[in-house]
């Protein structure tokens, strides 16, 4: 029994990362604006979305990033298994706080962790927020914010 079930996880794992291997390019857009900034922020908010993320991409354009979007805060915490390009995450709360942010290196499995419960989750390239002296209270905009669920 315990084979069967073994072989059955690692077959829909392996279909799984196998569907995965290509980078997201169809998921709609959202703007995002931090302070004078705008930020065209692609919108992950099924599970299947959420787990490939920006897994496989080779580049992103500087005013572009992922919003990941939960049913619910809670704490959230990311890694950067197949990712090949150094992420910042802002980790933002219901209002569009950013409650902390995390510089993640690719192709880790380190666990960035939200410091108290959130429901969205702004990945960028790495950098991009120390660049535009974008902090954690900064607040950003957003149709996203401010919706209850």
């Amino acid at each position: 029994m315990f084979q069967r079930l073994f072989a059955l996880l690692l077959l829909s794992t392996s279909l799984i990362f196998a569907h995965a291997q290509e980078p997201q390019s169809n998921l709609p857009h959202v703007r995002i604006t931090a302070g004078m900034y705008q930020i065209d922020a692609q919108v992950a908010k099924t599970a299947e979305q959420r787990q490939t993320g920006l897994m496989f991409r080779k580049e992103m354009p500087q005013a572009e990033g992922m919003i990941f979007v939960f049913e619910q805060p809670a704490t959230q915490c990311f890694w950067m298994k197949n990712t090949l390009i150094p992420l910042s995450a802002a980790f933002v709360a219901d209002d569009g706080r950013i409650v902390n942010l995390a510089d993640m290196k690719p192709m880790t499995e380190d666990s960035h962790c939200s410091k108290e419960p959130v429901r969205f989750v702004l990945e960028m390239n790495q950098g991009w927020f120390e660049r535009k002296n974008i902090k954690a209270g900064t607040k950003l905009g957003s149709e996203l914010f401010g919706q209850s669920r």
